[in-house]
């Protein structure tokens, strides 16, 4: 009797995006935070890609290239809700509201471009 049944050498025990994840969301709240506009989109890009990741290496989604797209929608829409919010209030929430719009658009640039020219590929990040 087998004391793993199911189990083999070739599947790979670990993911490696929960690393990703743990990079990536402090270095875009630090970003966000403080207003360092390469900080912001990098650690925005660098999560929504391992979340896309974890996406497709799970099987909730179809493409990681479309859950990409998704996600930079979601991001977008946060970023153009902080620029509302900013005609709204006193402080100065414009140079985080434009890097959150700028990381979305880069995704969805990115996911729609991975979607119809590298079908076969999936996101690196």
């Amino acid at each position: 009797m087998d004391e793993n049944p199911g189990l083999s050498e070739e599947y790979r025990m670990a993911s490696p995006w929960p690393l990703f994840v743990a990079l990536g969301l402090p270095i875009a709240e630090v970003g966000i935070l403080f207003g360092l506009v390469p900080l912001a989109v990098g650690g925005l890009v660098l999560f929504c890609g391992a979340i896309a990741g974890i996406l497709r290496e799970a099987e909730y989604a179809a493409s990681g290239w479309r859950a990409l797209a998704a996600l930079s929608l979601v991001i977008a829409g946060g970023g153009l809700a902080l620029l509302y919010a900013d005609g709204a209030t006193e402080s100065d929430l414009v140079v985080r509201a434009y890097s959150m719009v700028g990381a979305g658009v880069l995704m969805f640039v990115g996911g729609v471009g991975g979607e119809l020219f590298a079908r076969d590929a999936e996101p690196a990040i």
